[in-house]
C-alpha cells in the first residue's frame, strides 16, 4: 500500500532513470521537476563511479547526496567526497581470484581510477561511453588491493553471471555485498556499501523516515532499498523476480517508465 505521505523518491540510474540507450528524457526531467514542485526530494544511486552520474546533475538540478558504487562512495552535487567504504584488501584479493577462476573477466574501482586488464574486452566500450571516461590498463590490481571500492565482474554468459553471484555470496557474503547491477555485471562492494544501506543514508541524513521513502529500480541489487522504503517501483523492464518484491510496477525504460512511476504512482 502507497503510504500517505512521501518525502523522498530514490532512483536507480541505469536500467530506470536513463533509457537503453542511455538517454535522460524530456519526460523524466519534467517529472523530476513536477516532485521538486511538491516538495518531494529527489536522490539517486548506482553502480556507476560518482563522475558516471555528473552529466545527470545540472539537467536534474541535483541537490541530494549522490550515492555511487552502490552507496561505496558518497558525493555532493559538486562532486565532493563525504563518504567511502573500501574492501578490506584480503576481500578484495579473494573476490577477484574467485571472479576470474569462474571465468569472468575482473574490473575494478579505486578512487576516481576505473581499472581494467584490457581496453578491448567486453564491455569496455560501452562503458567508457555511459560514464564518459576512459578506464586505466593494468597487468595487475596488487597495487590498488587497499583501495578498492568496487569491484565488477563482466561475462556476456547471463547464467554464468548468476552462478558467480551465488559463488561470491557464499564465499564473502559476511563481509561484503555481492549483487547484479546489470545482467552482465557483478559488484562487489564492501558489506554496507549496498543500496538498502543507501536508503539508510539518506534516511538518516535528510531526517526523512523510511516509512516516507519511496524507490524505484530494475535490478537484484535495487530490492535491497526496496526493503528499506515505505513504497517501492520496478521498472517493466525488471525480471519477475525483482518485480515481485516491489509495491508496484511500472512501463519498461524505453515506455517511459520512471515518468509514469512519478505521474501515477508517487504524485498521484
Amino acid at each position: 500500500m502507497k503510504p500517505s505521505t512521501i518525502s523522498l523518491l530514490l532512483a536507480d540510474v541505469d536500467g530506470t532513470l536513463v533509457t537503453h540507450e542511455k538517454v535522460l528524457t524530456d519526460r523524466t526531467q519534467q517529472a523530476v521537476r513536477r516532485l521538486r514542485e511538491a516538495g518531494i526530494r529527489f536522490a539517486i544511486t548506482s553502480g556507476r563511479p560518482p563522475k558516471g552520474m555528473a552529466m545527470l546533475i545540472e539537467p536534474l538540478r541535483l541537490e541530494t547526496p549522490i550515492a555511487g558504487f552502490n552507496g561505496g562512495l558518497f558525493v555532493q552535487p559538486d562532486l565532493s567526497i563525504i563518504e567511502e567504504k573500501i574492501l578490506s584488501p584480503d576481500v578484495a584479493a579473494r573476490t577477484i581470484d574467485l571472479i576470474l577462476s569462474r571465468g569472468l573477466d575482473v574490473w575494478i574501482y579505486a578512487g576516481n581510477d576505473w581499472l581494467v586488464r584490457d581496453a578491448k574486452a567486453a564491455h569496455v566500450d560501452r562503458e567508457a561511453w555511459t560514464v564518459k571516461f576512459p578506464p586505466r590498463v593494468v597487468k595487475s590490481f596488487d597495487d590498488v588491493l587497499d583501495k578498492v571500492v568496487k569491484i565488477v565482474g563482466v561475462s556476456d554468459d547471463l547464467r554464468l553471471v548468476q552462478r558467480c553471484e551465488a559463488d561470491a555470496q557464499a564465499s564473502i557474503g559476511g563481509r561484503a555485498t555481492a549483487a547484479r547491477s546489470q545482467p552482465y555485471y557483478l559488484d562487489v562492494t564492501h558489506h554496507d556499501a549496498n543500496k538498502g544501506f543507501v536508503a539508510d543514508y539518506l534516511s538518516r541524513t535528510l531526517a526523512i523516515p523510511k516509512a516516507e521513502i519511496a524507490t524505484i529500480g530494475d535490478q537484484p541489487n535495487d530490492v535491497l532499498m526496496f526493503r528499506r522504503s515505505g513504497f517501492s517501483i520496478a521498472m517493466g523492464n525488471a525480471s519477475d523476480e525483482v518485480k515481485r518484491q516491489a509495491s508496484a510496477v511500472t512501463e519498461s525504460y524505453d515506455d517511459e517508465g520512471f515518468a509514469h512511476a512519478v505521474e501515477h504512482f508517487v504524485l498521484d
